[in-house]
């Protein structure tokens, strides 16, 4: 176990500033011009984001590390563009072989062949915050109704992605306040037990069903800055 363990991160933000042309426009309309300056914005006022996270292991006494996993690299299928990298692994004598795990994810596996008191993994990026359209994605016909069917031909890709851990008492709970607003399904009591009713032709757009899950989740979830180490549990945040 190591004898000090640190953390830390931190973010700066760096706003790019530009000077839109004065265009001749010619007999364009008023609203027309708006669009056009609310393009040329979009597109060059980005924020620039500079992260720097910092791990630190500290030992008593010169340990033998065995090989070192570290996913602290963006995926190459984020949106949000990166402009610059760079990894710092200490001890500096080490191998590192860059891998991508079943979605594409990077990691490197780093194999260090001698003793060190101190593993340290520094992670240095800049970010651009450029806006996005959220909406920008395409639905097929059948899938345009919540709730759908997948089709059976993806049954074994989305397996790993459609299992279901044990629900706990609390996120049961939620999970059905949810339902019963969203989806409109109700709980009846028969008899010693309790049967779900569903509605009888659910007309839900499955744009909109994201939509008001989105919603819900930000008027219930509120971010706290977290100093304690460690990863919390789903059920955490319904204590």
């Amino acid at each position: 176990m190591p004898l000090e363990r640190k953390i830390f991160s931190s973010t700066t933000f760096r706003t790019g500033y530009c000077f839109l042309p004065v265009v001749q426009f010619g007999f364009t309309s008023p609203e027309r011009l708006r669009a056009i300056y609310k393009q040329l914005y979009c597109r060059y006022m980005s924020i620039r984001v500079a992260i720097n996270h910092r791990t630190t292991y500290k030992y008593d006494r010169p340990v033998s590390l065995g090989p070192q996993i570290v996913r602290l690299r963006p995926a190459p299928h984020s949106r949000t563009r990166i402009l610059s990298y760079s990894l710092r692994i200490s001890p500096e004598k080490h191998f590192i072989n860059w891998q991508q795990d079943p979605q594409s994810n990077y990691l490197a596996r780093l194999v260090f062949p001698e003793k060190t008191r101190e593993f340290l993994v520094e992670v240095d990026l800049v970010a651009e915050m450029s806006v996005l359209n959220p909406f920008d994605f395409f639905l097929e016909p059948e899938a345009e109704k919540f709730p759908f069917e997948y089709d059976p031909i993806l049954d074994h890709e989305l397996e790993p992605f459609r299992l279901k851990c044990w629900l706990t008492p609390k996120f049961t709970k939620y999970l059905k306040a949810l339902r019963a607003e969203i989806l409109g399904e109700k709980t009846l009591r028969r008899g010693r037990g309790r049967v779900t009713e569903k509605p009888q032709a659910p007309n839900l757009r499955t744009i909109d069903f994201l939509v008001a899950i989105n919603q819900r989740l930000w008027k219930d979830i509120k971010y706290l800055i977290r100093l304690e180490p460690g990863v919390q549990t789903p059920a955490y945040p319904f204590q």
